[in-house]
């Protein structure tokens, strides 16, 4: 199913720990790489735009493109909430030669890992405590008590699965979490 030149980068944390921050710094290095859109059925948040964020999709279409095995991984992230990696948008990544790269959760990274493990890197961001990560989740302003405790429980039991990846970066500072992972990059990207 995968050539040589099918890489994939899968970045992937627990929510508020920093992931879409060094996605995005990674992707102003390096030109090969182009941003994995995902599908999910959230609404979308203000500074969101649909088919460059998300594809923002209702919850029937997406359970009929997860019928019809359109789906490279999804997860119910959370209750009601479906996010999914389209095995269209990593064919269309790679027709232009280039590297997708999936800002996803722990369970849709592992999953893509099994799927594609040769030519796949796998980098855990991991907060530098729990306590952190809920000071950074509530300085969003986006999370309900509700949300905010959902979201921490996942983040431990996701903390668990680290183990799981090609390689951790704790993101104390954001500045070095950032180069750490353009080195580590800059050595897959050769091979």
């Amino acid at each position: 199913m995968e050539t040589n030149h099918q890489k994939i980068l899968i970045i992937t944390a627990p929510s508020g720990a920093g992931k879409t921050s060094i996605t995005h710094f990674l992707m102003q290095e390096f030109s090969e790489l182009t941003f994995s859109i995902s599908a999910t059925t959230r609404n979308a948040r203000a500074n969101e735009i649909d088919e460059k964020d998300y594809y923002f999709i209702s919850t029937e279409l997406f359970k009929s493109k997860i019928q019809k095995k359109e789906f490279a991984e999804w997860e119910m992230v959370y209750e009601g909430k479906y996010y999914g990696t389209l095995k269209s948008e990593l064919k269309r990544i790679w027709l232009q030669n280039k590297v997708p790269v999936l800002d996803i959760d722990v369970k849709g990274a592992l999953h893509i890992q099994q799927q594609y493990p040769e030519n796949t890197l796998s980098i855990f961001v991991e907060p530098p405590s729990v306590d952190e990560l809920k000071k950074r989740l509530l300085s969003r302003g986006t999370e309900t008590e509700e949300s905010l405790n959902a979201r921490i429980n996942k983040a431990s039991y996701e903390i668990g699965f680290k183990e799981h990846f090609n390689k951790i970066i704790i993101n104390n500072e954001l500045e070095k979490a950032c180069i750490q992972a353009k080195e580590i990059l800059s050595e897959f990207l050769k091979n």
